[in-house]
């Protein structure tokens, strides 16, 4: 493949978002197996971690490289890498998951082993996918790993946060493994024979059938998993009780994220408080609710490093609401949770009796939003109480 050329940047492009989309557990590793590590240190174990890792991951591609060139073979990833595209659309539950085979490092030797073996034992997935892409050019892998490795170890608490905001990028994903299985079924040395005299535009069909394929059966699957679901699973991080008012009160369910969003849905709250009739008080309820990691993250980390991190990930969320409502002079409760944001905000507040769940939006249009969808989408489709909310 000529550098340079339309179809190197087509398959750059390719490799990039493969590595985005299915580092992000990597990343996340990487930067719990560093927590314990002195400040100093810390750079170094990331540094260090993610060169031996890159150096692994290309060996480990190249020889992927080799074997596609076997007959069959492509056959097998290509059906393989379909079932990855599909598992990618399945919502995590970390708490299925077996916690701590590889203990937490405490020295930077141990946070070097961690990155390396967790990313050998993580990245079958991701091999498979730009071996795909990459059609036999190892140049092309090592330049797009290059490239997009650090995007991934830099910039994950972005991407996270992208996938998070943005659940159709996961859609693309899997899509993306769909269209690179269907296009390894169709170019397999002992597949090609039986396909001579077949349209020019044949390969592109079997690719955008693999990535329908991916979608439909992903989207089926995961609405399945969570219908099967009686109790949505949602692990308590802490919480702080609130003072309950003496009288007759209106308890708002206030959902913080940290966003410009939910500050504004703060602020109404606090309005809220000069509004309502004489003798009737406010109890106001923070709520926070981070995503849990996957099992393959889950296996590497113990689970108190993973609440840990989890925990300080929610304070810091919780950090600017909380002093909007210290100013303001109006006591709250604090809750802190793992699982899907949406479904354990209108659970949460269905339980405990509230009156409305507050929360911001991006301010997206009614098409836009639906297409990118969001937690306060989500929100609205499971909350069987009002919930107010606010740009």
């Amino acid at each position: 493949m000529e550098f340079g050329s339309p179809q190197f940047w087509i398959a750059v492009a390719q490799i990039i978002a493969i590595d985005i989309m299915l580092g992000g557990d990597n990343a996340v590793v990487i930067a719990l197996a560093c927590r314990r590590l002195p400040e100093a240190q810390r750079r170094l174990g990331i540094f260090w971690g993610v060169v031996g890792a890159i150096g692994l991951r290309v060996v480990l591609i190249f020889f992927a490289l080799q074997l596609l060139a076997i007959p069959y073979l492509k056959v097998v990833g290509g059906l393989l890498l379909l079932w990855i595209g599909m598992k990618l659309l399945l919502p995590e539950h970390e708490e299925g998951g077996a916690h701590g085979k590889v203990d937490g490092a405490s020295t930077l030797a141990g946070a070097i082993r961690t990155i390396i073996v967790a990313d050998a034992v993580m990245s079958l997935d991701n091999v498979i996918a730009v071996a795909g892409a990459a059609k036999g050019d190892l140049g092309l892998v090592v330049f797009g790993i290059l490239v997009s490795i650090p995007i991934v170890v830099w910039g994950s608490k972005f991407v996270l946060k992208l996938m998070d905001r943005y659940p159709v990028v996961i859609t693309f994903g899997g899509a993306l493994l769909g269209w690179i299985a269907g296009e390894m079924l169709v170019t397999d040395v002992a597949v090609k024979p039986h396909l001579e005299g077949v349209p020019e535009w044949f390969d592109v069909g079997a690719a955008a059938a693999g990535a329908l394929l991916v979608v439909a059966v992903g989207k089926t699957l995961a609405e399945r998993a969570e219908r099967a679901r009686a109790v949505v699973p949602r692990r308590p991080l802490a919480a702080e009780a609130g003072p309950v008012p003496a009288g007759r009160a209106v308890r708002v369910v206030v959902a913080a994220d940290g966003s410009e969003g939910s500050l504004a849905a703060v602020r109404r709250v606090i309005a809220l408080r000069e509004a309502l009739a004489p003798g009737l008080g406010l109890q106001v309820d923070l709520v926070n609710v981070q995503r849990g990691v996957s099992s393959d993250v889950a296996q590497f980390v113990p689970r108190d490093d993973l609440q840990a991190y989890h925990l300080e990930a929610a304070d810091k969320a919780l950090a600017s609401a909380r002093a909007l409502l210290d100013a303001a002079g109006i006591p709250y409760g604090v809750h802190r949770f793992v699982g899907q944001p949406g479904r354990v905000l209108a659970d949460f507040a269905a339980e405990q009796g509230a009156d409305h769940i507050a929360m911001g939006t991006r301010g997206l249009g009614t098409h836009t939003g639906a297409l990118l969808g969001s937690v306060t989408r989500e929100t609205l489709e499971h909350s069987k109480l009002p919930v107010l909310v606010v740009k």
